[in-house]
């Protein structure tokens, strides 16, 4: 039997398949990298999507509720000028009181806005202009409908009359 011995190689073929073999190898390696980078950032983009929305979830039911909290107000101050101190105006008080707290515990605060603080539009809407108010101009003359934020998203802003 006679053996097969195979023909001789250039070393400097054997060298650039090598280095393309590497070249190749480097690149999958790179692109490789790009989608894991790209994997970890979508990750981290859904996580925080995600705690968003669990954060803002409630913010439907909230708006809904602003309402009837509205008219709670309404009946404590027709109550109050009235001079009602009974049991039917403790009781609406009271209601409030309980609505507040209970939209408190789950990150709804009132706006804070006062007669002469200056007007932000971000957080109050004007409703009107009054000339001659005896406020500086571009400042809250009074509020006509309270304001209310979750967390830190205005859920609807103070309605308020501004000195003109």
């Amino acid at each position: 039997m006679t053996e097969v011995t195979p023909p001789p190689t250039d070393p400097a073929d054997d060298l650039a398949a090598a280095r393309a073999k590497l070249d190749a190898a480097e690149q999958e390696l790179h692109n490789y990298k790009l989608r894991l980078a790209d994997f970890e950032n979508t990750r981290k983009r859904l996580l925080r999507d995600a705690e968003v929305d669990r954060k803002y979830a409630a913010e439907g039911l909230v708006r809904d509720l602003l309402a009837p909290l509205d008219n709670l107000a309404r009946a404590l101050d027709a109550a109050k000028r009235a001079g009602d101190t009974g049991p039917l105006a403790t009781g609406v008080a009271a209601t409030a009181l309980q609505l507040l707290d209970a939209l408190k515990r789950h990150g709804v605060t009132p706006i804070a806005v006062e007669p002469g603080a200056a007007f932000d539009p971000n957080l109050h809407q004007a409703v009107m202009q009054q000339p001659d108010s005896g406020f500086e101009p571009g400042h809250v003359v009074q509020v006509v409908q309270q304001g209310f934020a979750l967390y830190d998203r205005v859920l609807r802003a103070a309605s308020v009359i501004v000195a003109g």
